[in-house]
């Protein structure tokens, strides 16, 4: 395939804080970066990541910082109506408003990229997503969705959307395994959620209240002021995507929690997942369907149902079967959710769909940018 010009607008790329979107585009516009396609990432200034910036300066793509929807409109409509592939994600601010220029003034591919796809599902069908409706989903001709498996099906029976899916995906030059001493005996990466918090209860405090021996840690912002941590577990607020592989390669095992909208969808890999896997540290996870088709439980990845559970693994797996758990993990990720796989899927995606747009367009009588080679 030719060289193609694509237009991202996403969440945040030049930020990690508190959101698992960044670490996704990174990967994905490496990937593409590598495969020869132009990349031009366009972001809304909003102070909680300007002020919490750890890329600013993005080595895989042209990056736009915009204020309103005026200045993206005035300053970047030339490039949205040129591109070849312009994708909008979720949770950008001002989603239907942007979607919904984008398919006016788009001539190429126009793609929506649900990183959220159950929460959004379940918002739109209860009339309160705010950056998406269902007039506008069907107007994408793309509906990308990191979540697979049953949540595609409900999408087309519910929603009336046709989904594909693009997985989350994991640099493998970011996330590798790395020389560091083990601190703790099991860790966790993540933003506060108040449906997971459950899942952290049980799984790990239970299990660092019943062991004070064993050593913990929590890494991730938003965790209300009152939370109360057992004596052996250490609390950070924030860790930036540049540390995350060695506070994952100073852990004899990591947590994976899943939110409980993913959990009832199934198929819905976290991009933490494939982080952790990539570094060779063996997993436990909590369990929602599908997972078996990303790991093969037991072999690749552990499932924990209760702090007994967690005990079992930290107290009595052989060490050997441990590390070769977390080897076997990681080479199913670099066989199969790298970035570079991702762009490969997109450029597959977007072939189909320039193919189906020409031939809609020829009977119109309507130029078209973004045909296939």
């Amino acid at each position: 395939m030719s060289s193609l010009d694509v237009v991202v607008l996403g969440l945040s790329i030049t930020s990690a804080w508190g959101n698992g979107h960044a670490t996704t585009y990174r990967s994905l516009v490496r990937g593409l970066r590598e495969r020869g396609h132009r990349v031009l990432f366009l972001e809304r200034d909003v102070p909680w990541y300007g002020n919490n910036c750890d890329l600013p300066e993005p080595p895989w793509c042209e990056l736009g910082i915009y204020r309103e929807l005026d200045e993206l409109r005035d300053r970047y409509a030339a490039s949205v109506r040129e591109a070849d592939l312009v994708i909008v994600g979720s949770y950008v601010p001002d989603g239907i408003a942007l979607g919904e220029w984008v398919n006016q003034v788009a001539r190429g591919v126009t793609a929506f990229y649900d990183i959220d796809t159950p929460v959004t599902a379940a918002a739109l069908a209860e009339g309160r997503c705010t950056y998406l409706d269902l007039a506008l989903a069907v107007r994408f001709d793309l509906y990308l969705s990191f979540a697979g498996g049953g949540m595609l099906r409900r999408l087309h029976d519910e929603l009336g959307v046709d989904a594909l899916p693009l997985y989350c995906s994991v640099d493998p030059e970011a996330h590798r395994p790395l020389p560091c001493g083990v601190e703790y005996d099991l860790g966790y990466l993540g933003t506060y959620a108040r449906d997971r918090q459950p899942a952290l209860d049980s799984l790990m405090l239970a299990a660092a209240d019943a062991y004070p021996e064993l050593r913990f840690a929590v890494f991730g912002p938003g965790y209300p002021p009152q939370t109360e941590w057992p004596d052996n577990v250490h609390r950070e607020e924030h860790l930036s995507p540049q540390e995350h592989a060695r506070f994952y390669c100073s852990q004899r095992y990591t947590l994976n929690l899943t939110r409980a909208d993913m959990v009832r969808a199934g198929h819905s890999p976290s991009v933490r997942l494939f982080e952790a896997a990539a570094c060779g540290v063996p997993i436990i996870s909590d369990y929602w369907t599908g997972l078996e088709d990303y790991f093969r439980i037991g072999e690749e990845i552990f499932v924990a149902l209760d702090g007994a559970d967690t005990l079992r693994y930290l107290l009595e797996l052989p060490e050997s079967e441990r590390l070769t758990t977390g080897q076997r993990a990681r080479q199913r990720v670099l066989a199969q959710h790298t970035g570079a796989h991702r762009a490969l899927e997109l450029e597959q995606y977007f072939a189909d769909a320039a193919g189906g747009r020409l031939l809609r367009r020829s009977r119109s009588g309507a130029p078209v940018a973004g045909s296939p080679t």
